[in-house]
C-alpha cells in the first residue's frame, strides 16, 4: 500500500484556493463529481504486484537468499548437531535420522503474481474457487534460485520438503507444477498440504506446526525457507507483538537456519494490522491499516 497524503492535501488546497476566487457554475461542478467518480479506485496490491513481477531487485532477492543458502548448505550438514527446527516441533531426536531442508511453496518456491495480477484487473479478492484454478493450471514459475538450491539439495543426498497451506486436494497440481517448474519432487510424501493428516497432533486452522513435527519425525532439518513467519514457527497472536514474541528466540537464526523472503502482495502480517477481521468492509480496513504507520 502507497500512501500519498501530500499529493491529496495539495489538491485539497488547491482547489479551495480556486473557489475562493473563481465561483464554480453549477454544471462545471456536476462534470467535476462525474469525473470523481470515474476515477479509478485505489489498489493496494498494484505496486506490490507490479514489483515482483517488474523489478530485477525482486529477482536479486531471491537469487542472494538461495545462493547464501547454498554456501551453507553442506556445512550445515556435517555439522550433527544442527537443527533448523523449532524446540516445539522436534518430537524426534535427530539424531541419525536423515538430513532435509523445508520449503514453503507460494511466493517461496514459486510465484503466483499472475494470480495476483488477475485479482487486481478484475477488481475482485482472493477466493478459493478462483484459486484452486490458478493452481490446477500449472503455469506459476519457479523464483530465481530456488531449483539451483532444491537440485544441488538433491543431488547430496538431502531431502527436499515442501510444507504448504494450499490444500491437499491440490496436490497433484503443485506436484505437477514443482516438476514442470524444474524443482525435484522424491514423491507425494514430499508435499505436506493443508489438511495433511498428523498423528496425536491437532492443526489449528493454517498452522504448519503439526507438519513440521511430522518432518521431525524422519528429518533433521537443516534449513527452512518461507515468506511468512508462520512458516518457521507457530504464531499464537497475530498481532506485532505476539508475531515478535515468536520470532524472539530464533533471531540469530535468520540467515543461518531460517531464510526469509519477500512477499508484499499478501501475508499474516496484512490482517495484523486490522484484527484479522476479513470480514469488515474494505474501507474499514484500509483505514484500520493506514492507522498503523508510522508517519515520523
Amino acid at each position: 500500500m502507497h500512501l500519498r497524503l501530500p499529493a491529496t492535501l495539495l489538491a485539497f488546497t488547491l482547489l479551495a484556493a480556486c473557489s475562493a476566487h473563481t465561483p464554480v457554475k453549477p454544471a462545471a461542478a456536476a462534470q467535476t463529481s462525474a469525473t470523481a467518480l470515474a476515477a479509478p479506485v485505489a489498489d493496494d496490491n498494484l505496486n506490490a504486484v507490479a514489483w515482483s513481477q517488474t523489478a530485477i531487485e525482486h529477482d536479486l532477492i531471491y537469487l542472494q537468499t538461495y545462493r547464501d543458502a547454498q554456501a551453507r548448505l553442506l556445512a550445515a550438514m556435517k555439522d550433527k548437531a544442527w537443527d533448523a527446527l523449532p524446540k516445539d516441533d522436534r518430537v524426534a531426536p535427530a539424531k541419525g535420522l536423515k538430513p532435509a531442508v523445508v520449503l514453503d511453496i507460494d511466493e517461496t518456491v514459486l510465484d503466483n503474481s499472475p494470480y495476483q495480477a488477475r485479482l487486481i484487473k478484475s477488481g475482485g479478492e482472493f477466493n478459493e474457487a478462483d484459486w484452486a484454478a490458478w493452481c490446477k493450471e500449472q503455469n506459476a514459475r519457479a523464483l530465481p534460485g530456488v531449483v539451483e538450491f532444491t537440485q544441488f539439495a538433491a543431488k547430496h543426498g538431502i531431502a527436499v520438503i515442501y510444507i504448504s497451506n494450499r490444500a491437499k486436494d491440490l496436490d497433484e497440481a503443485t506436484l505437477g507444477n514443482l516438476r514442470k517448474a524444474g524443482l525435484p519432487v522424491s514423491g507425494p510424501e514430499a508435499f505436506l498440504g493443508l489438511g495433511t493428516f498428523v498423528q496425536d497432533c491437532e492443526q489449528v486452522g493454517t498452522e504448519k506446526g503439526c507438519r513440521r513435527q511430522l518432518v521431525s519425525r524422519k528429518y533433521r532439518v537443516l534449513m527452512q525457507f518461507g515468506d511468512q513467519i508462520g512458516d518457521f514457527v507457530t504464531v499464537l497472536a497475530n498481532n506485532a507483538g505476539g508475531r515478535q514474541k515468536a520470532m524472539a528466540p530464533y533471531m540469530s537464526w535468520i540467515g543461518s537456519r531460517w531464510f526469509v523472503l519477500p512477499n508484499a502482495t499478501y501475508g499474516s502480517w496484512e490482517p495484523a494490522m486490522f484484527n484479522n477481521d476479513w470480514s469488515a468492509p474494505r474501507d474499514e480496513r484500509h483505514r484500520l491499516k493506514v492507522n498503523g504507520l508510522r508517519f515520523d
